[in-house]
């Protein structure tokens, strides 16, 4: 019974070993990219930026922020051309992951000011349209 309780143990501390890992390397990531923003920050600087929604055509069609631009992240390596480099980059998503992926992609790509919605879609407070088709 000991013996089980120690395997018990070892993999709890395992995972949240790995759970500890994922955060922080998201939040060194996140920092090294060009940061989250606040709802506040984000309605403040959108008017100067590109705003890309990343989610898949269905969720935008139903609602986005207003201005924004659907680029799936799934075809982001795909449609990365149709955004300007020398002009600011607004992403957001309903994953921090996939934000971040994407925000990394375009580090890569060239891109100097990227960032994101703090929180996602789900924190956005500001207007939100829906799509008419």
């Amino acid at each position: 019974m000991s013996q089980f309780l120690i395997i018990l143990d070892t993999v709890l501390i395992i995972i949240i070993l790995g759970i500890g890992g994922v955060w922080l390397f998201n939040k060194i990531q996140a920092k090294r990219l060009g940061g989250a923003l606040t709802n506040e920050e984000f309605k403040d600087g959108m008017r100067k930026a590109q705003i890309v929604d990343l989610r898949e055509k269905q969720p935008f069609k139903r609602k986005h922020i207003d201005g924004a631009r659907n680029l799936p992240y799934t075809m982001l390596k795909y449609n990365y051309t149709e955004l300007r480099s020398d002009l600011p980059v607004y992403l957001y998503s309903d994953s921090v992951t996939v934000t971040l992926r994407a925000a990394r992609f375009l580090k890569k790509k060239g891109f100097k000011s990227i960032h994101w919605l703090d929180g996602g879609f789900e924190n956005w407070k500001g207007r939100t349209k829906a799509s008419k088709y």
